[in-house]
């Protein structure tokens, strides 16, 4: 699943917190109307005219911004919430593409006259997301939750079919919670340990062990999503939507799409190496010797199949990231394929996370579709740090 927003964003967030007594979940509701009322928003500058500003705010709605002579304009890096570090500057400093809080009396139609404004620059921004993908990638794992063990506080985390590691948590940890309805980062919320099931996608960042099998998390995400693999049996691109024979729900479903939604398909080559790593799986999980000569300990596939990163575990996700991305035009019927889905509030329709096509080989490798889902979660599911997501 894409992430939109950095934690960068969730600091100016923060920040807003600090700044006012108002409820955190103001910051970005639709935009005051009663004029001369106290007023405040948050969004990325979409136009520069002299002192007014076009607000993209992230409730949805454009805002006008006009700042007056003695308004205090503040950069706030990412990261931090305390404005007492923020450096002051002018309303020259400030560029379309900077996200910002503004608080100030409301005006007519939704206007904002605003007193004081923060600023994260997007540079900045761009910046933070870089280190927390590569943070990411260096110190997380993440898969699908099978097992959890309240007294500890830790969670066992099938990365691969035949690779699971070991999430322990501390009193110290943070815990962030996807939408039921959401494919954004932008829109988890704060969680707690007790909201995590059996199931669950679950990304954890943290102090990895030597040999990879555990991790000591300083921050958690984690969401319930729905994994579908199947073939296609029709297509709506008026509608942006599919309708998938699901294998492993046994029954159609509807699959909608939209600007966040991802769609890759894998090479034939790349399908049938997947493939011979799955059915390896299966014969280490029934007890026999793998295929190739993997060893059920390492996870590392023999041959052309995807080799292990630090750890052990092997690297799907960078591997996956790289395939180029295709659009609903490029499916057809009766095209074999797996998407991560959200899991919906209504009805029998969900929105993609992301759809993965040219996938026979895997669905025969893996005919439940389990071991399937396993192998892609840590892809699927969406993050801080940018499109990419930790790894």
């Amino acid at each position: 699943m894409r992430c939109t927003l950095s934690l960068a964003i969730c600091a100016l967030g923060a920040a807003l917190a600090l700044a006012t007594p108002l409820p955190a979940q103001e910051s970005t509701g639709a935009p005051q109307s009663n004029a001369g009322t106290a007023a405040k928003n948050v969004g990325v500058v979409k136009s520069i005219s002299g002192s007014t500003l076009v607000l993209k705010s992230d409730a949805g709605p454009e805002i006008t911004i006009t700042v007056a002579d003695g308004a205090r304009l503040l950069r706030l890096a990412p990261g931090q919430t305390d404005l007492k570090s923020a450096a002051t500057i002018t309303l020259a400093d400030l560029q379309v593409g900077d996200r910002m809080l503004v608080r100030g009396r409301a005006g007519d139609n939704g206007a904002i006259a605003a007193s004081t404004i923060v600023v994260m620059k997007q540079a900045d921004v761009a910046q933070k997301q870089q280190h927390d993908r590569e943070d990411w990638q260096k110190r997380g794992a993440g898969g699908i939750v099978s097992a959890i063990d309240p007294a500890a506080g830790s969670f066992t985390v099938s990365v691969t079919p035949t690779l699971s590691v070991v999430v322990k948590t501390t009193k110290d940890t943070s815990f962030l919670r996807y939408a039921a309805n959401s494919v954004k980062f932008s829109d988890a919320q704060k969680g707690t340990i007790d909201q995590i099931k059996t199931g669950d996608q679950l990304r954890a960042r943290g102090a990895r062990s030597a040999d990879g099998k555990e991790l000591t998390a300083e921050e958690v995400i984690s969401g319930t999503f729905r994994n579908i693999a199947g073939t296609v049996s029709s297509i709506d691109a008026a509608n942006n939507t599919i309708t998938v024979k699901d294998v492993l729900a046994k029954k159609s479903v509807v699959i909608k799409f939209n600007s966040d939604s991802q769609l890759r398909k894998l090479s034939p080559q790349m399908a049938q190496r997947l493939a011979f790593f799955l059915k390896g799986g299966a014969q280490a999980a029934q007890g026999g010797a793998p295929a190739g000569g993997q060893t059920p300990a390492s996870g590392a596939p023999a041959g052309n199949a995807p080799g292990p990163r630090p750890g052990g575990a092997p690297d799907f996700q960078q591997m996956l990231s790289r395939i180029p991305a295709v659009t609903l035009a490029d499916l057809q019927k009766e095209d074999a394929v797996m998407v991560v889905a959200t899991q919906g509030t209504t009805g029998n329709e969900v929105t993609a996370i992301t759809l993965l096509g040219g996938v026979e080989p895997i669905l025969t490798a893996s005919p439940n579709g389990m071991s399937a889902a396993a192998l892609f979660s840590g892809w699927n599911l969406g993050a801080p740090g940018g499109d990419a997501g930790p790894q």
